[in-house]
């Protein structure tokens, strides 16, 4: 019989990275951009300056088109950059990905938790759409190393990292 240990350690396929976005300031929508350096501060050109378990915020690129079901859009698949988040992932279920560290491009991070929706999807998506986040907000991460993320970048779960002192 397996143990959890070993089925979760598992995974199909490497991801890929289909969206990055960065928010130049506080409050003003993301710029969609090919490439960008990750710092344990966060991606460089985006506002939010702050090393921590927030410091990246990921979400799965195939909800997005779940999220425009549940709010009821004609816009299939709902836009990243509305979202509020860094990267969107395809190919690889982020919600596996918390708790654990791996690697996008040459940075490598570590999921910390799942990322909940804000007050601001309600303003964004319109009614509903703080509910209609919910569940599909995908994870934070830390930086444990610093590197430059592209678009196309694989996704891949680093089961054995040993983080340098």
């Amino acid at each position: 019989m397996e143990t959890i240990a070993t089925l979760t350690s598992r995974y199909t396929k490497p991801g890929t990275v289909q969206w990055i976005g960065v928010r130049p300031a506080r409050k003003v929508p993301l710029l969609a951009i090919e490439a960008v350096m990750l710092r344990k501060t966060g991606l460089e050109g985006d506002h939010r300056k702050r090393a921590g378990k927030r410091t990246v915020t990921l979400i799965q690129d195939e909800h997005l088109a779940v999220i425009a079901s549940l709010i009821g859009s004609d816009e299939a698949p709902i836009e990243a950059a509305r979202l509020r988040r860094n990267i969107a992932v395809s190919g690889i279920s982020l919600l596996a990905l918390r708790n654990q560290t791996f690697r996008i491009g040459e940075a490598v991070l570590r999921g910390t938790g799942l990322c909940a929706p804000c007050s601001r999807m309600e303003a964004e998506l319109g009614n509903g759409g703080y509910n209609a986040m919910r569940g599909h907000g995908g994870i934070c991460a830390e930086v444990l190393e610093e590197g430059e993320i592209r678009l196309g970048d694989e996704v891949q779960p680093w089961l054995d990292y040993a983080q340098p002192e």
